[in-house]
């Protein structure tokens, strides 16, 4: 096990690639009436971008607002009628609470959600593309009195979005169909036939922002798999209720789904493949089996554009409500004696983004600390054909920053060991303490999981589509692709054959990779980019139009 607090640190790397003659427009207009994600990003929905920050503490608002900001223009850009309307309905679903905040100050809360200064910064850049801030809806199901003291009514009045922080009632009990919910059916559901999410998300033309926190829980760590629990409307939002806990309205229930669950259980526990599972008591395999096929029906049935796990700090411990009160368990007394330790917060200063949710998630684990190997979510995503990622040395990482994508392996990047209660090894003999690392290795060989991402057979590099940069963002992108890992050297060159910029020079891994090129280097006409990889060498050209 690595000392807890040993934050690994990581060496930057940079990228390549090639093309046929691309123009490029590097003009400072907005897209007329569209938006999309970063055409690097989308061309890449295998892959997981780690952006880092630098901010000194987590109540510095100003620099938070600032990374939230620059996040969201570097990721969302204007687009062209394939991309997203600007018009178009983006419902958020931010990691939020309520429970027991208004006994607190804000210090000590707010490591328990989703930062608001990040999220406020997101939704301005999103403004500044053209979206209305009554197109962005933030929902959360509540769960106590108030979203106030964690500043979540003022930031959104601030940033002009519709929050709707009193959605009260249950469905059946004050909750209309169409007002605060819609159903969504979940054909290939395991426990739901359907389920009640909160309006707009998941409605036609609707497009999905999932905004999770870097923090633990008793199923792991939260991110953005678990975030989804709370845009289900009261009282089916219980996805974490053990497995023999009633469920009401059994007409939104698969046909005897608690027993498909439990015989689902029993054979995993046969099988003797995920680790922990063989927990006894209402708290543990079986629990787990339980929330991860409700987690998984609701996964299944709603897309995002975008998952996010933001981690400018995380949160170690618990973030439920065990111990003394829900946000600090307190540095004394003991529980099942065994001791009781403190709710911290630290910086960890990365965001984590990706368009698979899983990908996600297992990147997220393992900067947590975690081998993400030992939790059975991930095995029984695979096994339900939702997910081909287990291994998170095999998932595609790259450093996000200054408009580039670095290739990097995933243990370059710093980690940020935090503790969970998540099936505690307690029984025969085994004396691991409640809060804990689940750090032991697995053997990812008996596991059919992620695939080997193919390589390029030769060097290409390409100017990627830009329909308008961002006024602040005058960065053209491009993307470089290598068949070996080696030297790499990719130049901006005149047609005089001057270098007027040198975009990447040292070692790249194989793959692709994206650079940026700052426009005003240079004025509009005929460019040339050349790549060289070891002995390899690509020459293409690259008209620039200001």
């Amino acid at each position: 096990m690595p000392n807890r607090r040993d934050f690994l640190k990581t060496a930057a790397l940079c990228a390549l690639g090639s093309s046929l003659p691309f123009q490029v427009s590097a003009s400072r207009r907005q897209a007329s009436g569209y938006f999309s994600l970063h055409p690097f990003i989308e061309n890449h929905p295998e892959a997981v971008f780690i952006m880092p920050t630098r901010i000194d503490n987590k109540m510095n608002a100003a620099a938070k607002l600032d990374a939230g900001l620059a996040f969201g223009r570097s990721v969302f850009v204007p687009g062209d009628k394939t991309g997203i309307p600007v018009t178009a309905s983006i419902p958020v679903k931010m990691n939020l609470k309520t429970t027991g905040a208004d006994q607190f100050p804000l210090e000590d809360i707010i490591g328990t959600i989703a930062d608001p200064f990040f999220g406020e910064g997101v939704f301005e850049a999103l403004k500044e593309l053209g979206i209305s801030g009554s197109q962005i809806h933030l929902r959360e199901n509540p769960r106590g009195t108030s979203f106030g003291p964690y500043g979540i009514p003022d930031m959104a009045a601030r940033a002009g979005i519709d929050f709707r922080e009193n959605i009260e009632g249950e469905v059946g009990n004050g909750l209309e169909p169409g007002r605060d919910y819609n159903w969504i059916d979940v054909p290939d559901g395991v426990f739901f036939r359907k389920i009640p999410q909160l309006e707009p998300i998941n409605t036609p033309g609707s497009r999905l922002l999932n905004i999770s926190k870097f923090k633990t829980h008793g199923m792991g760590m939260t991110l953005c798999s678990k975030n989804l629990q709370g845009m289900i409307a009261r009282p089916f939002c219980r996805l974490c209720a053990r497995i023999d806990d009633d469920f009401e309205g059994a007409e939104l229930l698969q046909p005897h789904a608690p027993e498909t669950v439990k015989s689902n259980y029993e054979r995993h526990l046969a099988e003797h493949i995920i680790p922990r599972w063989d927990r006894p008591g209402q708290e543990g395999g079986s629990w787990q089996e339980a929330w991860s096929h409700r987690t998984l029906d609701n996964v299944s049935v709603t897309p995002s554009v975008l998952n996010i796990i933001e981690g400018i700090y995380g949160r170690d411990g618990d973030c439920g409500n065990n111990g003394p009160h829900p946000f600090d368990r307190g540095n004394t007394g003991s529980s099942g004696g065994k001791p009781v330790v403190t709710a911290q917060d630290f910086m960890s200063n990365i965001v984590i983004f990706g368009k698979n949710i899983f990908r996600t998630d297992i990147v997220g684990h393992y900067l947590g600390g975690h081998e993400p190997g030992n939790f059975g979510y991930f095995h029984l995503a695979i096994e339900r054909g939702l997910s081909d990622a287990l291994d998170p040395r095999k998932i595609p990482v790259y450093l996000w920053q200054n408009g580039t994508a670095v290739l990097t392996p995933v243990t370059d990047f710093p980690r940020t060991p935090l503790l969970t209660y998540y099936l505690q090894r307690d029984w025969d003999g085994q004396t691991e303490p409640q809060y804990h690392l689940v750090d032991e290795p697995f053997d990812y060989s008996r596991v059919s999981g992620t695939k080997d991402t193919p390589r390029p057979e030769k060097p290409d590099v390409l100017a990627l589509p830009f329909p308008g940069t961002n006024p602040l963002n005058p960065f053209v992108p491009i993307e470089y692709r290598l068949p070996v890992s080696g030297y790499v050297r990719l130049e901006i060159r005149k047609e005089s054959g001057q270098v007027v910029d040198v975009l990447a020079d040292g070692y790249r891994q194989s793959g692709a990779h994206l650079a940026a090129w700052d426009s005003r280097k240079g004025p509009s006409g005929t460019y040339y980019y050349r790549l060289r990889i070891n002995a390899l060498e690509k020459t293409d050209r690259l008209v620039l139009l200001k």
